[in-house]
């Protein structure tokens, strides 16, 4: 996390407003009964509004005159846990205490939480400072747990931010252009609190966070979700600040795929990794976000020809994606029989992928039952490792089929100790090690093979796989990861990540009481505990947008 990691606004009437445009409505979830839930089966064709729910311990409706776990009452009670009527475990109250001593205050109002609340580390580098993807998990948590103004502090927070000019040594970024970070600087003489944002000009290697936009709308139309509040949303500014981020991602140029080309650094994975080009990661969370913004943007005079533009996007992504970065066993079999230097319209390996270039491991890693999306596409060139974020946000965001969702399930299920081992989850598998780590990583110290972003095993990843398991009917999967994890993180100290194959071992620069570990794992918690919050978080599938993809055998099986 060394890389990118630095109102009162007046309402007004909408044109349209939210609720009538909003065609993947999930908000039914918080209101429907929770009914036992099959292992095998996913939602598939039905609504997720319909997707079943796992029963608690006590009853749905049985929430009142329970006392906090750790014996508080009102802002500092897990107000979920209360409402569930069943007995958390001994670690979810030490969660809650970590998890708001990281709080960020800005003149007297909650914007946000540090990155990490590490004593012992002698050098604080950036993470005192709040990050946008890092403050995801924390913005659910306390969404879910009905404390939904610090979300909205620091969505207008960001999205002021937004507006300031952003210049790299002389050259200039796009006006949409979100923080990766941003930190309060408090003056106690002048009692004073200035802010100061980071766009990219102090990270490691000067990127700019191409997810940061992505995970804005994302978690704004999660807040609007969780509260019903749509007025946020529909502010002027809100609106502008889609619109100026969509425009960076929409506007045309000399490329020939739907997909968006990036540099290396500019998400989670920060650091020279071998993921430039057309990185999954970062295809999921620009899918998602095309689908929530598509589901606030108003039908002004404005919003339309975004919408307009959006939509003819996402038709094109989502069968690019669909198609060309999808791998499962009879896939793999027909890119190792490729023939190359095939011409024109009719060409089967339509981007020149000599077979030779596979992987030896892919061949033993993939199962005969199951798929993901790889890494990567691009002329003559696929990289085909597991990336765990971008799967689980193909499947919450339904860029995934519902039967490509399930093969994700059955490979994870399937290669259980390479992805998830001792300690979940593999960020990326697998490591890249020796002549090619020296090559792709320029001798990195830090990104060793197994270790931080090359392979390593992130706590925080346990939000993502749980949500995914809830949408595909899995929550055995997410049990079963969240009880590896129970017996570990607060022992350890809540580490930022595990180093080995199997994630035994603290990572060697991993900061302890990194904040979205705490929080992925309330999240987590939460979630699998009341399936309801899912809605929040994930999206139904596009009918408009049924692909017509030929289904290879191991979808079947």
């Amino acid at each position: 996390m060394d890389g990118t990691k630095v109102m009162g606004l007046r309402n007004v009437s909408s044109i349209c407003s939210l609720s009538e445009m909003d065609d993947h409505d999930l908000s039914r979830l918080l209101d429907k009964p929770r009914l036992n839930i099959e292992r095998q089966r996913s939602f598939d064709e039905r609504s997720l509004s319909e997707l079943p729910m796992i029963l608690p311990r006590g009853s749905y409706d049985n929430y009142e005159g329970m006392h906090s776990p750790c014996g508080r009452s009102g802002i500092d009670t897990p107000a979920s846990w209360d409402r569930n009527s069943f007995d958390p475990h001994p670690i979810v109250a030490e969660a809650w205490e970590a998890l708001r001593r990281t709080l960020v205050y800005f003149r007297g109002q909650p914007v946000g939480t540090i990155a990490a609340y590490d004593h012992a580390s002698e050098e604080v580098l950036n993470y005192d400072q709040v990050f946008v993807r890092d403050f995801v998990p924390s913005a659910l948590a306390f969404l879910m747990n009905g404390e939904p103004e610090i979300v909205k502090n620091f969505l207008l927070k960001t999205l002021q931010l937004q507006g300031w000019e952003k210049k790299v040594d002389r050259f200039k970024l796009g006006e949409g252009a979100m923080p990766a970070s941003f930190k309060v600087l408090h003056d106690p003489v002048r009692k004073l609190d200035t802010i100061i944002a980071d766009f990219g000009e102090s990270a490691i290697g000067r990127v700019a966070p191409v997810d940061s936009g992505f995970w804005w709308i994302i978690l704004l139309r999660a807040y609007t979700k969780s509260t019903g509040d749509l007025s946020l949303a529909e502010r002027p500014e809100c609106q502008k600040g889609m619109r100026l981020i969509l425009t960076l991602c929409l506007a045309e140029g000399f490329d020939t795929f739907p997909t968006l080309l990036c540099a290396d650094g500019c998400s989670m994975i920060d650091r020279r990794m071998d993921v430039y080009g057309y990185p999954i990661e970062i295809q999921a969370l620009f899918y998602m976000a095309l689908r929530c913004a598509l589901s606030m943007l108003k039908q002004d005079a404005e919003g339309k020809d975004c919408i307009e533009r959006i939509e003819n996007r996402l038709h094109a992504l989502s069968y690019h994606m669909r198609s060309y970065f999808w791998l499962d066993f009879q896939q793999l079999n027909d890119i190792y029989r490729y023939k190359t230097e095939e011409y024109s319209h009719t060409a089967v390996n339509k981007f020149n992928v000599i077979p030779d270039s596979i992987p030896d491991w892919i061949f033993d890693f993939m199962p005969t039952r199951g798929g993901y999306f790889i890494g990567n596409v691009s002329p003559a060139r696929m990289d085909f490792r597991w990336f765990c974020l971008g799967n689980c946000i193909a499947i919450l965001s339904s860029l995934a089929t519902p039967e490509q969702s399930v093969a994700i399930m059955d490979l994870i299920e399937a290669r259980w100790d390479e992805l998830v081992g001792e300690m979940p989850l593999k960020i990326a598998y697998p490591a890249i090690e020796k002549h090619e780590w020296r090559i792709v990583t320029g001798c990195d110290p830090k990104n060793t093979r197994w270790s931080y972003h090359n392979g390593g095993s992130w706590p925080v990843l346990l939000w993502l796989l749980t949500a995914a398991c809830i949408k595909t009917g899995r929550p055995q999967i997410a049990r079963q990861a969240i009880d590896l994890a129970e017996t570990r993180l607060l022992k350890d100290g809540w580490p930022e990540y595990y180093d080995g194959k199997l994630g035994r071992f603290i990572g060697k620069q991993a900061r302890k009481y990194q904040t979205w570990s705490i929080a992925g794992y309330l999240v987590a918690k939460m979630m699998l505990e009341d399936p309801s919050h899912l809605g929040m978080i994930a999206l139904e599938e596009d009918k408009q947008r049924k692909p017509m993809i030929k289904r290879s055998s191991s979808w079947n099986c």
